[in-house]
């Protein structure tokens, strides 16, 4: 297996790079709390909020690629409660852009259900296009879904989304079109956290099982279900059981053959 490493920042660590700024912006004159990842492998770079923070997105990225024998290393910038236009308005997400040949840069908000927020959502992912194309790496737009009481505004957010990568020709990562397949069938699967919103876990395995598939092109139904193997980690949330992994592999896979390739 081929070593994969990461450059991931704890969001105590992001929250005190935005602090004097009440956890709204970061200041323009910031640095970045984290340098280029090392050598090697597929580099990609996350720009989002505290659904990519929570439970260590990029983290079960790698840790799922590793177990595939693949190399991800990934940075990730990610403050709370922040759009993606927020990232470009503190100055970070263009030193984060700048510092490295990435082949993706995923961008990731709120679930955008509304229209006028899908328009923004578009608009801001233009002013990304250049920054991230300047690198060599291509734009990703992360899908995320509405909270436990919302659940029908799904499809909201994904037109919002996919509208995004569209008008980028970048790659759509539809996570939260794969958490609505997963429910389709097991209605009972918890997917969000304790708070109805965050992801639980297994929310975030699922999500980086399409994050997964669309940026290696290696299909997530060939992936290993252990939580372990040899000592290490593999991304599978501890106690989850084989069936209920390969049932999630296969819904990633299914929800991402609806389309095209990167």
């Amino acid at each position: 297996m081929r070593h994969t490493a990461r450059a991931w920042v704890a969001p105590a660590a992001l929250l005190l790079a935005a602090q004097s700024c009440l956890g709204l912006t970061a200041p323009a004159t910031s640095s970045l709390p984290f340098g280029a990842p090392a050598p090697g492998g597929l580099h990609v770079l996350f720009i989002g909020n505290s659904l990519t923070y929570t439970n260590d997105l990029p983290g079960t990225l790698v840790a799922i690629a590793a177990s595939g024998g693949d190399t991800i290393r990934t940075a990730s910038l990610a403050f709370p409660n922040f759009a993606i236009i927020d990232h470009l308005t503190s100055g970070l997400a263009q030193q984060a852009i700048a510092l490295d040949r990435w082949q993706f840069v995923v961008l990731q908000q709120g679930p955008t259900t509304l229209g006028i927020n899908r328009d923004s959502l578009v608009l801001w992912t233009r002013m990304y296009d250049p920054l991230v194309r300047a690198q060599g790496a291509q734009p990703a737009l992360f899908m995320t879904w509405p909270d436990a009481s919302r659940l029908a505004y799904l499809e909201e957010s994904r037109l919002s989304y996919l509208a995004a990568a569209q008008a980028v020709n970048g790659v759509f990562l539809p996570a939260g079109e794969a958490w609505g397949a997963a429910w389709d069938s097991i209605p009972s699967l918890p997917l969000h956290g304790g708070d109805g919103f965050h992801p639980s876990t297994i929310g975030t395995y699922l999500a980086a099982l399409v994050a997964y598939e669309r940026i290696t092109g290696h299909d997530a139904r060939l992936l290993p279900v252990a939580s372990t193997i040899n000592g290490s980690n593999t991304g599978v949330p501890p106690g989850l059981d084989s069936t209920t992994v390969r049932f999630l592999q296969r819904t990633s896979h299914r929800v991402l053959q609806r389309y095209a390739t990167p």
